[in-house]
């Protein structure tokens, strides 16, 4: 049975912040809220809940498009090779927000991840994804729970995500009402913005 925790973005409760970096800490899976839809995450740093995820998705741990939850540009470092000017400036002005940035991954990817030529970015503009990310001292990896055969209500009322994946997850939070249009994916491997995804973040940064 999963735990489920109310927590309000306007001002995330530290103390219902702790409780879920704790259960991040101990390898647990969570589903959370960004700015675009519900997330299932876990500590990137922690291969048994890695495996988990990708399990749940039904794919390989090395050759699955999870993206990091970053607080802010300053883990970008740790994970992701030396960027030009002109790429961070785009980084600069769109983040927090409802983007996946495709960047060159770094020799200090975790070790599934170690192959992969890029890693995926995320800093969503929400206060709960951020504090539990700010509090747990790395990001978290995201997917979507999203599903496109299945009824929305399914991936964006807590109560019913809560239902459905009670018996897969450690906890669940209710941030209210989730979306139901993912980020909008660009890859900026090479330097040029390439539209992968459109999805709620403007394309007007072209």
């Amino acid at each position: 049975m999963a735990d489920f925790i109310k927590i309000y973005e306007e001002n995330p409760n530290q103390k219902e912040i702790s409780k879920v970096v704790n259960v991040l800490k101990r390898g647990g899976l969570i589903i959370y809220p960004t700015d675009t839809v519900y997330g299932l995450g876990c500590d990137i740093t922690n291969i048994k809940a890695l495996e988990r995820v990708a399990r749940i998705k039904g794919v390989k741990l090395e050759k699955a498009n999870f993206s990091f939850i970053c607080h802010d540009l300053s883990n970008l470092s740790d994970y992701v090779k030396q960027i030009d000017t002109s790429v961070f400036k785009i980084l600069k002005h769109n983040f927090p927000g409802p983007y996946t940035f495709i960047l060159p991954g770094s020799k200090n990817l975790p070790n599934p991840f170690k192959k992969r030529k890029t890693v995926g970015i995320r800093i969503p503009n929400n206060n709960i994804a951020l504090d539990i990310v700010k509090t747990l001292g790395n990001p978290i990896i995201s997917t979507s729970i999203r599903d496109d055969d299945e009824i929305i209500e399914y991936t964006t009322d807590p109560e019913l995500i809560l239902e459905k994946w009670d018996n897969l997850v450690d906890l669940v939070i209710d941030g209210g009402y989730g979306g139901n249009e993912p980020s909008t994916v660009i890859d900026l491997s090479d330097g040029e913005p390439i539209l992968v995804r459109e999805g709620k973040g403007s394309t007007e940064i072209f």
